[in-house]
């Protein structure tokens, strides 16, 4: 096996901001520090750099980095400045912490190429990324405060991969939420009807059913954005200081798919998630959103107002574009990988799936192999050397 370097890369510089909001010494004083791993080879060079990013998950130690590093390329693992927390997270920042790694690789460090890889919730930052890079837009983030993308003069990747990646936060979220809560400081307090984990598991679910659930998914979403925009609004009426709240979103792992592995099939295992029992990850402290500010909730989670959706930032995209599924995944949904490649404009876009292969390829070598041997081959025959 292949010898592999692991390189600490720190960015530092100026960022305006309102207020604090990450905590310690990296968030407070002046200066946006963001951390990453350059993995490479011990021997050999490269002219191209694949960039894994994800929104807030550090990526060095997944097995497909790493796999593509002893297959010979230059891959960076860029952390955010939200690096393992997402209560604050804003998308707009993410993405010009991104920039500021890619402007690095081609300008500091000497890569002809950038490949940016998206992994899993990093596929929407990378193609919100890309579609800024090449048609910059944004001036605000989804709250409504200054964000100088547009300006940022963001350095475009020469391609771009979705591996494993679900179609937004924003959406995954609204598939996934618990639409049984009726009253969001009383998780306890839920309509049985809509309680995924209470109905018979020995039976598929109707139609009816899922059309229901659903609807009411949508609608949970849509108070919880509701209420933040309210609480945001009178803050900013009041004239105060004060200017975020912070708020708990109970019951987040509720996709009937989790449960019923007839519904949008795949080889996934029944009852199970990336995460473990769904059931269990409903009501734990890792749940997607389940930490949130307010202006985090609309620039991550609101599906009205989040920006990072490949269906909409793929529309902006020219590059080559590679569209990676696993056939078992336990985390993304199975009809997300070719929703966003259809959505992809790129007149040159390619979509494989691995099959039998998991989420995080755990205890998989031969689909790990595999994986890295479609990308390889992909880029090797757009000349990423």
């Amino acid at each position: 096996m292949a010898e592999l370097i692991f390189d600490w890369k720190h960015i530092a510089f100026a960022a305006n901001r309102a207020f604090t909001e990450t905590y310690g010494f990296s968030g407070s004083q002046g200066l946006t520090h963001i951390e990453g791993v350059l993995i490479r080879p011990a021997t050999g060079t490269s002219r191209s750099l694949l960039v894994f990013m994800h929104p807030s998950s550090t990526l060095h130690l997944l097995p497909l980095p790493q796999a593509m590093a002893r297959a010979g390329y230059h891959v960076l693992c860029a952390g955010s400045r939200y690096q393992r927390n997402d209560t604050t997270l804003i998308m707009e920042n993410v993405v010009l912490d991104l920039g500021a790694w890619i402007r690095a690789a081609r300008e500091d460090w000497g890569y002809d190429k950038v490949v940016l890889c998206g992994w899993s919730g990093g596929g929407s930052l990378a193609m919100l990324y890309q579609s800024q890079a090449e048609r910059p837009t944004i001036t605000q983030t989804a709250a409504g405060d200054p964000v100088d993308i547009a300006g940022a003069h963001l350095r475009p990747a020469d391609a771009v991969l979705s591996i494993a990646a679900h179609s937004s936060r924003a959406l995954l979220l609204t598939e996934w939420v618990d639409p049984s809560v009726r009253d969001e400081s009383d998780p306890d307090d839920r309509d049985p009807l809509l309680d995924l984990y209470a109905q018979p598991l020995d039976q598929a679910f109707s139609a009816d059913f899922l059309a229901a659930y659903r609807a009411a998914q949508a609608a949970r979403m849509k108070r919880i954005t509701t209420r933040v925009l309210e609480v945001l609004e009178r803050l900013r009426k009041s004239g105060g200081l004060e200017a975020e709240r912070v708020f708990v979103t109970h019951r987040t792992m509720a996709d009937p798919r989790f449960l019923d592995p007839r519904i949008d099939p795949n080889g996934r295992k029944p009852g199970w998630s990336y995460l473990g029992k769904p059931e269990v990850v409903n009501s734990g402290p890792v749940g997607l959103g389940r930490v949130s500010t307010l202006r985090s909730w609309l620039s991550q989670w609101s599906p009205a107002h989040s920006r990072a959706d490949s269906l909409v930032a793929g529309k902006a995209i020219s590059v080559p574009f590679l569209a990676l599924e696993c056939g078992a995944d336990d985390a993304v949904p199975q009809p997300h990988t070719g929703r966003i490649f259809a959505a992809v404009a790129s007149q040159d876009k390619a979509m494989q799936v691995v099959p039998k292969a998991n989420h995080y390829f755990v205890g998989q070598p031969r689909e790990l192999t595999a994986a890295a041997t479609l990308v390889s081959d992909w880029l090797a025959a757009r000349d990423f050397g």
